[in-house]
């Protein structure tokens, strides 16, 4: 199993999968290809059909700036190994191709070609499932954060240090922007207004309000193109820094409590990265939002004191009460219904730790079930409702509004 390097990676958003992955393959081809000053770019499936509204195009064409590019929508055509997929091709100055590549982003920032991964992170780990691990854990009487700093080297530390400085400005930064969000939906920027209201309350709704902010600050971010960390993704990039920020904030940790946490919650995501999917186009927002949910109720039992089995119970709720989520973004911005699901999976993600460790652990359905579970339901749901935006919520707003301006 890969590092879990490979889950956060620092970058602009709206979307890992249609602006950070394009993006990075334009970059790879362009240093492939560097005597060519034109290239052609077509996008398939999901990437075509709501690439406009993630930005896909400006991305691509700002990796190859200050070469002419040309971008092809195919939303209707799907290349084989996933739903976005993309054709790259370099022309020669008499307008000959001089390259190609087939390349598909699957999730997280990360690409595949017909070769494998491209640039993967390197393999640490010796096991590929929450089972074994939990075996190795109880076998060694070690936590699972020192698992983890076991199969990653202590210098993993200082590099969850740097991801949670970026996670900390970008809940700043959400806290203290104002104004609408980019494109066509006009959509008010809310973060800071609940940041207000939570100081004027009192008791849980302080506590909720204060969490919400959270998640809403860094997800505005990441719809007005902001730099964030993939948890695992960009869409779900508010749910595990809210959650934690929020535990640092009303307990006054030390940050090597919430870096433990961030291990864990690193570990979970490579966990459903080697045995499903983190892509809103493979397998529905259950694997954005249900893996961020996941990752972060662990994160949040292991920085509140649970065992190993609370925590894979926490991480296991987290993602079995987001299946059968659906990825229907309006209009192809990862604002609505994207925004407000990052601050419910916040609050959902906490609900979970604290089930988890008022149990002793113990649960007839184990995480690895639900990982398995979640990748047949997500493969199992329509097209409509996997990223494309011709479903759900996306296809009613369309409606509805067609109606209003008739």
């Amino acid at each position: 199993m890969n590092s879990i390097r490979s889950v956060f990676k620092v970058g602009y958003g709206p979307s890992s999968s249609h602006t950070i992955g394009p993006a990075r393959a334009a970059e790879i081809f362009a240093k492939k290809n560097p005597y060519s000053t034109r290239f052609q770019v077509t996008l398939f499936g999901s990437l075509a059909a709501t690439g406009i509204g993630h930005g896909t195009d400006v991305s691509i064409k700002k990796s190859f700036h200050p070469a002419e590019v040309s971008v092809i929508w195919k939303e209707d055509a799907v290349l084989p190994l996933n739903p976005n997929g993309m054709f790259f091709e370099a022309f020669d100055s008499s307008g000959n191709v001089s390259g190609s590549w087939e390349v598909y982003s699957i999730g997280g920032g990360d690409l595949k070609d017909k070769s494998g991964l491209v640039e993967a992170a390197h393999g640490c780990y010796h096991h590929n499932t929450m089972s074994l691990i939990m075996n190795e854990v109880k076998r060694e009487g070690i936590t699972l954060w020192e698992y983890v700093e076991r199969c990653e080297g202590k210098e993993i530390w200082d590099h969850l240090a740097g991801v949670w400085s970026v996670m900390e400005k970008s809940i700043k930064s959400g806290l203290n922007d104002e104004g609408v969000l980019p494109g066509m939906i006009r959509l008010q920027k809310k973060a800071g207004l609940y940041h207000a209201r939570s100081k004027q309350a009192s008791g849980v709704t302080k506590d909720m309000g204060i969490l919400f902010s959270f998640a809403l600050a860094v997800s505005e971010q990441n719809a007005s193109n902001g730099l964030v960390v993939t948890a695992p993704t960009c869409g779900s990039a508010g749910v595990l820094p809210a959650v934690l920020a929020f535990l640092k904030k009303k307990d006054k940790l030390p940050q090597i409590k919430i870096l433990r946490g961030l291990a864990i919650a690193g570990l979970i995501g490579a966990l459903i990265k080697e045995n499903a999917s983190i892509s809103g186009a493979e397998v529905g927002c259950q694997g954005e939002i249900g893996s961020g949910c996941a990752m972060a109720a662990a994160a949040a039992t292991q920085i509140m004191g649970g065992t190993p089995a609370q925590i894979e119970y926490a991480a296991e709720m987290g993602m079995e009460h987001n299946l059968g989520l659906t990825c229907d973004p309006v209009l192809g911005y990862v604002q609505i219904p994207c925004i407000e699901r990052n601050a419910i999976a916040a609050g959902k993600a906490i609900e979970c730790a604290i089930y988890a460790l008022f149990s002793d652990g113990g649960h007839k359905i184990n995480l690895d079930a639900i990982i398995e579970t979640m990748n047949v339901t997500g493969r199992d749901l329509q097209s409509a409702y996997r990223e494309t935006g011709k479903g759900g919520i996306a296809r009613i707003w369309t409606d509805f509004n067609s109606q209003i301006d008739k």
